[in-house]
């Protein structure tokens, strides 16, 4: 699939076959995902993933609210993190006033890679922002050093997602 097909064709997801993707194929799809760039490179995104069908229900059911576990039913489940301290910091100090918004930033682009690379191979995936954070990390044993951010369902889609226009590019962006 061409790149800007795959970034039309990738879609959230909300209702999955109940057909958990193979370990294989999600390896695959997280060695993807190591190739986005990071801050001199330092890499530090991190990946819990809940594959078998006990993890996933404990994960879904302790780690989400009630719309989240509905709308991950049938899918695995990939927390991403990243490490504190370490990206835009130097000798301890952050180096701009954004912090550790860059590990966050990082990770950010690792999961765009993660979703696509997944829809590559004939996954779809939702990325979910509301979790139990204090539960996800003790189920998961998440050390304290770092943020978790997001709860990726992955698997393969049971209904066609909807697609939503995008704004006029003239709203999101000025040329100057």
């Amino acid at each position: 699939m061409e790149f800007k097909e795959l970034t039309v064709k990738r879609r959230s997801v909300r209702a999955y076959k109940d057909e958990l993707p193979d370990h294989e194929t999600l390896a695959e799809v997280l060695k993807t995902a190591q190739m986005a760039p990071s801050w001199t490179n330092a890499q530090t995104s991190r990946c819990y993933v809940a594959e078998s069908p006990e993890m996933v229900k404990i994960l879904r059911e302790k780690g989400l609210p009630e719309f989240n576990q509905k709308s991950a039913c049938g899918a695995a489940l990939i927390v991403t993190t990243f490490v504190k301290d370490v990206v835009g910091f130097r000798n301890g100090e952050p180096m701009t006033e954004f912090g550790n918004g860059w590990g966050a930033y990082d990770l950010g682009l690792h999961d765009a890679y993660m979703v696509l690379a997944a829809k590559e191979k004939g996954l779809d995936t939702l990325i979910m922002g509301i979790r139990n954070e204090p539960a996800i990390r003790e189920i998961l044993n998440i050390p304290e050093n770092e943020t978790i951010v997001s709860v990726i369902a992955i698997g393969k889609a049971d209904q066609e997602p909807v697609f939503r226009e995008r704004k006029p590019l003239e709203e999101v962006v000025k040329f100057f």
